[in-house]
């Protein structure tokens, strides 16, 4: 049997560069069948034909003089939103996975009066996920978390030696061993409530870093944020409502 690695092979079917495909493969994006192709480099028979999964457009929430809000689709990191909108500029990141509200600056006055509501925990951010197993009470996590970056990913880990985090997370529906949670944080660390769920024995799905089963994405949306007076929701996104 003919092999070829993965992301060259798609290259070749697509007709788009290496480095196109590769990060197509790195995003999630690319299945066989219902798999998801998960490592680039890997090899795979040359008679493949691939499944590339279409990303949703960036969907614009509210704009004035000092903010650009707007709903992140699913496999797209918060660094191709800001070149999108130059010169704004990122006041947080939501992972790649992660979909939901995400908020740039326009003016650097505004930045710091917002970076001091995130600090003073003013700042209320509410998350729509699906979690593994029933949850049947509401839960609250106050526990620490350190993260370490290895080859440029993030890994992070509830640690007394970590800054303070805290995750209240509220059971919505259960179905078919999986609970749709709220989730509302306080302080804000990275992977913050994926680490907190994994804690509490009910990872994410989809999030397979964190022990959740693989799905066709992280199963976690930014649901609604309120900040210096203003309010932005986005949407569930269709997945979520129709999830099995």
């Amino acid at each position: 049997m003919a092999t070829e690695k993965a992301y060259k092979l798609l290259a070749q079917q697509e007709g788009i560069s290496n480095s196109n495909a590769k990060s197509m493969i790195d995003r999630g994006l690319v299945y066989v069948g219902n798999k998801k192709v998960m490592i680039a480099r890997g090899e795979i028979d040359e008679r493949t034909v691939f499944r590339i999964q279409k990303v949703e457009k960036v969907k614009p929430i509210f704009e004035n003089d000092d903010i650009i809000v707007v709903d992140k689709p699913a496999h797209v990191n918060s660094d191709e939103i800001e070149r999108q909108f130059k010169p704004a500029v990122l006041l947080h990141r939501l992972d790649r996975e992660t979909s939901g509200v995400l908020m740039l600056v326009k003016n650097e006055d505004f930045r710091q009066r917002a970076i001091k509501e995130f600090r003073d925990d003013k700042v209320y951010k509410e998350y729509i996920a699906w979690v593994e197993g029933i949850m049947t009470e509401p839960i609250e996590v106050d526990k620490a978390i350190t993260t370490q970056k290895k080859n440029n990913k993030a890994y992070s880990n509830v640690s007394p030696k970590g800054k303070p985090a805290r995750t209240e997370f509220f059971p919505d529906i259960v179905s078919a061993k999986k609970t749709k949670v709220k989730c509302i944080i306080h302080n804000g660390r990275t992977h913050q409530i994926r680490v907190h769920a994994r804690y509490i024995d009910h990872p994410i799905v989809g999030d397979e870093q964190y022990g959740g089963r693989r799905a066709k994405r992280v199963m976690l949306h930014a649901h609604k944020v309120r900040l210096l007076g203003m309010e932005f929701v986005a949407k569930e996104p269709k997945s979520f409502t129709t999830f099995e």
